[in-house]
């Protein structure tokens, strides 16, 4: 699994600088609309196509899973799981905000996570059971946060009813927390871990927006609800994680509006 690791974090930096030369010359990007407030572009593409040729070429018989292409299954029992830009709505309006994303699945559980902040040249590891990074500094979550000292992140997707999103914020407001969004959960669950943020909670995220993250947040010393991570590979589900202070707050909050 180190060799593994180091590799995602080489494949992860490779893809970052691809994808930052996008960034940089934006105005020749080309856009494609998936749906209301879901966007694809030529940038998204291009750096899953270099990282999943990279992967192949490192670990041939590992499989893959990408939210741009299709599926390529694992001989070796290992996948990785891989967004190329996770915040393109805000890469495509020039927002800095947005990661490069890899995690590594065995045996149902996420062994790495990698997010990588190209344009503040962050590198986020984590490896199961050897702490979590920032570049060279450890990542600790800090345990005694509360909700009414630091804000809380959520996502809202096409796939949530408005009334669900503002009911949570309600919540968190109600409690004399602070709502944050920054269109990147993967970046945002990163800063959990970090400790930049208190906690994050939404309703539905795919595996390759939020496995990565959540062992970051899990490593970091935070709490992540536990969850089988070949049923999140199948399709998705909830995501609650943060400080130990906040994180049973959290998960009231998400029994409570997130019934369905």
């Amino acid at each position: 699994m180190k060799d593994r690791s180091q590799t995602a974090v080489e494949i992860a930096r490779i893809g970052g600088t691809l994808a930052l030369e996008y960034f940089r010359r934006l105005d020749r990007l080309e856009i494609e609309d998936k749906g209301p407030q879901d966007f694809v572009s030529d940038a998204d593409k291009a750096v899953e196509n270099h990282i999943r040729n990279l992967i192949n070429a490192a670990y041939p018989d590992d499989g893959i899973i990408g939210e741009e292409d299709a599926p390529k299954s694992s001989s070796s029992g290992y996948t990785w799981v891989i967004d190329p830009i996770d915040g393109t709505a805000n890469f495509i309006t020039g927002i800095p905000s947005w990661v490069v994303v890899i995690a590594i699945v065995y045996e149902d559980q996420t062994h790495v996570g990698v997010i990588f902040d190209p344009v503040h040249d962050e590198m986020y590891l984590a490896t199961r059971g050897q702490g979590a990074w920032v570049n060279k500094t450890e990542l600790n979550c800090p345990a005694d946060r509360t909700m009414d000292r630091g804000s809380i992140s959520t996502g809202f997707s096409k796939r949530i009813p408005g009334p669900i999103i503002v009911s949570v914020i309600d919540k968190i407001v109600a409690q004399g927390g602070v709502f944050h969004r920054n269109a990147s959960g993967a970046l945002s669950l990163a800063y959990v871990a970090a400790g930049r943020l208190n906690g994050y909670i939404e309703s539905h995220m795919n595996a390759w927006d939020c496995l990565a993250g959540q062992l970051l947040v899990e490593e970091a010393g935070g709490q992540v609800e536990q969850q089988s991570a070949d049923q999140m590979l199948k399709s998705g589900g909830r995501v609650v994680a943060g400080s130990a202070g906040v994180f049973k707050d959290l998960q009231r909050i998400a029994d409570e509006v997130f019934k369905d």
